[in-house]
């Protein structure tokens, strides 16, 4: 049998909002009239190479703003403010590349660029101040807010309670919760924003008409979809509004999204953010960069190299397996900075403060990270990346890997010489489960955050990190 949705229209759809699109409209003209009026006033008419620019900024501003999801998300001005300033950010620099790759940056101003980006960002955040204040007015006055209930309880029941509540222009009330099972609780907070429990799922039909309710949030854990089927058909024969809050904050989610395939609705709770385009970019970055490194770095490396050889016997490299993206395994670079030795009774130790394992010329070394550098041909055979979760020995990733659960997610994206962690002082030994713990979590919230932006920062980060007190 062939699945086909019953419906051809597609079940992911954005709810239309008249005033998301006045907002829109009045940043286009706004933007608009602000490059027009510059361009007049300061060069006197109107040339084709800024009608261009014009088109360009307009076009541009509706794919970047729709993926910062200006106009999509209710949050608070100040939170607003730094989105726009990102997405505005984002689109000049958009023109400021075309600009240049057609070699018609000379035609432009670059006063009048300057000016546009400042004066047309302002001009926006007033307008979205404007706008907002004039929706809280409007749906004072104008709408009586409608009572809503929300179905569940826990953590996700009580986040989506105070966003509702903090939201005066959202036209709804909750007015409590109804408990779907025995041990669920549904007071979470004390004053007006407690969450009140009105009762249990047997006794919806009578709440929902005492509370006269005309919207209804399923909040359900992954083991109780079972209870959606027949709530939903009970409240779809009342004309109640029904929204489905899938609870999957429970678990590690990494690089979470919502696509849709075919218009059926795919939650992904778990991908790698290397895909596409993005995976093109990370690469390029890099092997440009690792090169670069390497050809400024290779005078450091031929000194490492000699002072190796010269202070013990053994070679100047240390090669050792790890686990890299996706599990697949690879031997990484080092330059030896301990004494050649095996494993006491088969276990790989960490290097500790003051190790009577490490070489005079290996304390340095370590102590400076200069140990590291050769990571940078792993780097360039496409191994590791400069910016990503730091590999650790096989059987520490055994060892670690039985006390947290979701260890190996840090995995879902190439390893690298430097990371969140590492600039966040979670580097070198790990004397309790607590530290590793930390390490993972900022790991992943690397992956899930990820962006060429973040790289930057990490790499301009780690130049400080690298030579802390937990370097040895």
């Amino acid at each position: 049998m062939v699945f086909e949705p019953r419906s051809s229209r597609s079940l992911l759809q954005r709810r239309s909002s008249v005033s998301n699109a006045i907002q829109a409209g009045l940043d286009g003209i706004a933007v608009t009239g602000v490059a027009w009026y510059l361009i007049n006033d300061q060069i006197g008419y109107i040339t084709s190479d800024y009608v261009i620019m014009m088109l360009l900024l307009i076009g541009a501003l509706a794919v970047i703003y729709d993926h910062y999801a200006i106009y999509r998300s209710n949050v608070g001005l100040s939170i607003k403010a730094f989105r726009l300033f990102k997405a505005w950010s984002a689109t000049f620099c958009f023109l400021v590349v075309m600009a240049f790759l057609t070699k018609q940056s000379e035609s432009y101003s670059r006063m009048l660029v300057g000016e546009l980006f400042v004066i047309g960002y302002f001009v926006q955040l007033f307008l979205h101040f404007a706008v907002r204040e004039v929706q809280k007015r409007f749906f004072a006055h104008a709408y009586r807010l409608e009572n809503a209930l929300i179905i569940g309880a826990g953590d996700l029941a009580h986040f989506l309670h105070q966003k509702i509540s903090n939201n005066p222009w959202f036209g709804e009330r909750i007015v409590g919760c109804v408990l779907t099972g025995e041990g669920d609780s549904g007071d979470y907070a004390e004053g007006k924003n407690r969450l009140s429990v009105l009762g249990h799922i047997c006794d919806l039909d009578e709440i929902v008409v005492q509370h006269a309710i005309r919207t209804v949030y399923l909040v359900t854990p992954l083991s109780g979809s079972a209870v959606i089927n027949d709530v939903y058909l009970k409240l779809l024969d009342k004309c109640i509004a029904v929204n489905w809050v899938p609870d999957i904050f429970s678990l590690r989610l990494i690089n979470h999204s919502v696509r849709e395939i075919s218009g059926i609705p795919v939650l992904t709770l778990s991908e790698t953010p290397l895909t596409g385009t993005s995976l093109f970019l990370k690469n390029l970055e890099d092997k440009v960069l690792a090169a670069l490194i390497l050809l400024f770095a290779s005078p450091v490396l031929l000194a490492v190299a000699l002072a190796i050889k010269l202070d013990s016997p053994g070679p100047v490299f240390f090669r050792q397996e790890r686990m890299g993206w996706t599990g697949e395994s690879f031997r990484i670079w080092k330059f030896r900075s301990m004494v050649v030795h095996e494993p006491e009774d088969g276990v790989v130790r960490q290097a500790q403060k003051n190790d009577a394992r490490l070489t005079r010329v290996g304390a340095f070394i370590r102590r400076t990270s200069l140990d590291e550098l050769p990571q940078l041909f792993n780097v360039l055979m496409g191994e590791m990346s400069l910016v990503g979760p730091r590999p650790h020995a096989r059987q520490h990733d055994t060892q670690y890997s039985q006390d947290i659960v979701d260890y190996f997610a840090r995995h879902n994206i190439k390893p690298g010489m430097t990371g969140l962690a590492q600039v966040r002082g979670f580097r070198g030994e790990t004397k309790d489960i607590e530290q590793m713990i930390q390490r993972v979590d900022s790991d992943i919230e690397y992956i899930n955050n990820w962006s060429l932006w973040l790289d930057f920062v990490i790499l301009v980060r780690t130049l400080n990190a690298f030579t802390g007190k937990q370097a040895y």
